[in-house]
């Protein structure tokens, strides 16, 4: 399950969540766009309303044109994918989606390369002492 922040409602947080197992098995099973990859669903921010929701996806591949073409391809079948989310979905108000790369994973794996390099630069202090 995603984290969410505690200003949303209980409610809110379950329905964000099935928004997003919803929508990574429709992307994964029945989406037929090429510029769509394996990307994974990180996290669905719902605004209070439910008339719009931020999708945070991740890519296998970090290169920027991989992500842009991605982007795109999801942005165009956003109106498809709210289709197949409304079959499956029901809520009074079905939000417009809109899609979002999260850079969190590739910050903290940059972030945890930088904490190796330091740790290996502090054992190799050790042994030279």
């Amino acid at each position: 399950m995603a984290k969410h922040s505690k200003s949303m409602p209980a409610r809110g947080q379950r329905v964000a969540d099935q928004i997003q197992r919803d929508l990574s098995e429709i992307i994964a099973m029945e989406l037929k766009d090429p510029r769509v990859g394996m990307i994974t669903l990180t996290e669905v921010q719902l605004t209070p309303d439910y008339a719009h929701a931020k999708v945070f996806f991740t890519t296998l591949v970090d290169n920027p044109e991989a992500v842009k073409n991605t982007l795109t391809g999801l942005s165009n079948a956003s109106g498809y994918l709210r289709n197949m989310l409304g079959k499956r979905v029901t809520i009074h108000t079905l939000p417009e989606l809109h899609f979002v790369f999260d850079v969190s994973t590739s910050r903290g794996s940059a972030l945890s390369k930088l904490i190796d390099e330091a740790n290996a630069t502090r054992a190799k202090d050790a042994d030279e002492a």
